[in-house]
């Protein structure tokens, strides 16, 4: 199958190809996920190059995976988030004894922006990667899985293992904290009130 043709294949559908030796449909899986996976990474972890091994790590588990994944148990994305939120919380307990301290700039997403722009969204992205860093895993895990990857409740219920009232409870007790830790900074990070 040419490389554009599996632009629209599943991603489950995509993982069994490329256990039966398609190297185009790993190709799309690898360029489809990464960035993903990368993301979710770096906002539990807050460290752009733990992030990067994280990532990596839980790609090759992928697969390795492959040959044995047997469809409609699961999505390939809720399986790597779980592998990467494992991950994640593995090298938080390995590096316990202090906080994990952000390690690398944002870059700016369409490089249009001017360099005040720029400062500002850095402070607002390091501001709430350290509020993030601050929750406990768990709540962390949850607000970013819903509030920064956009996935519905029972997803993450699903990825965490826990029940969706679970899940409910984590994301409102985590915002809670976020604009707790976030209140005092409105003016600083460039969100005044204008009326």
């Amino acid at each position: 199958m040419p490389f554009d043709a599996h632009d629209d294949v599943p991603d489950e559908a995509l993982l069994v190809l490329f256990a039966n030796g398609d190297s185009a449909a790993a190709r799309v899986l690898t360029l489809r996920l990464t960035p993903r996976v990368m993301a979710h990474a770096y906002r539990l972890l807050g460290n752009r190059a733990e992030a990067e091994d994280v990532a990596q790590e839980a790609m090759l588990r992928l697969w390795k995976q492959a040959r044995d994944w047997r469809q409609g148990e699961a999505k390939v994305t809720t399986w790597l988030y779980r592998v990467v939120a494992n991950l994640c919380i593995d090298r938080q307990r390995r590096a316990r004894g202090g906080s994990v301290a952000l390690d690398a700039i944002p870059e700016p997403s369409d490089g249009r922006a001017s360099a005040v722009e720029e400062m500002q969204e850095h402070a607002r992205a390091e501001a709430l990667q350290t509020a993030l860093n601050d929750l406990p895993e768990r709540q962390r895990q949850a607000v970013v899985l819903r509030h920064i990857e956009g996935l519905a409740n029972p997803e993450i219920a699903g990825i965490m293992e826990i029940t969706v009232e679970a899940v409910e409870s984590l994301t409102s007790r985590g915002k809670r904290a976020l604009s707790a830790a976030l209140a005092g900074r409105q003016e600083e990070l460039g969100y005044v009130d204008e009326r």
